[in-house]
């Protein structure tokens, strides 16, 4: 297994899992499953800063991916960002996402943020030991601020500093 940027060509595949996701289970808050076009807006809109990356087998199949979105679209917080991994069911527990989200630690780090933050699901005890592995800390809980399969979810807020400046963003 090896860890790299998505391509185009990923688009289905990361399609594919994250929509397992959407019809499945609470790890994301989407209700819809994504379209191919609407899967291709998204890969378009993670280049550069805010990257897909993929784990891909020997063969090129994707097992899992991950991506740095931007944390909130205010201006003091272009410092900070938010990573999402999802992980193919049949590939969990094969180290996968931990090779995720040591590339996106590593990336944030090299573009400069400051902060990384993770924003874990309700009852996601995996992912959030796969955080705290990875050097992240608890910092909170949201309570009952997302709504899907009929019960209240709340969300757990988990934080790694980078170390890097940023830019300054104003006095």
């Amino acid at each position: 297994m090896h860890v790299r940027l998505a391509e185009p060509v990923d688009a289905e595949s990361v399609r594919r899992i994250y929509n397992a996701e959407v019809v499945g289970s609470t790890a994301t808050f989407d209700l819809r499953p994504r379209t191919p076009e609407e899967q291709a807006a998204w890969m378009a809109e993670h280049e550069g800063t805010y990257p897909v990356v993929v784990a891909v087998d020997d063969g090129g199949a994707v097992l899992g991916f991950g991506s740095l979105s931007t944390y909130r679209d205010r201006p003091s917080y272009a410092t900070t960002v938010e990573n999402s991994v999802y992980v193919d069911a049949v590939h969990r527990g094969q180290g996968v996402g931990r090779a995720l989200l040591e590339e996106l630690i590593r990336l944030g780090t090299l573009h400069g943020f400051h902060s990384m933050i993770a924003r874990v699901s309700d009852g996601n005890t995996s992912s959030i030991a796969l955080h705290e592995a990875c050097g992240f800390e608890y910092v909170g809980v949201e309570r009952e601020i997302g709504r899907k399969f009929n019960r209240w979810l709340d969300v757990a807020v988990l934080q790694r500093m980078l170390g890097g400046h940023g830019i300054d963003v104003g006095a």
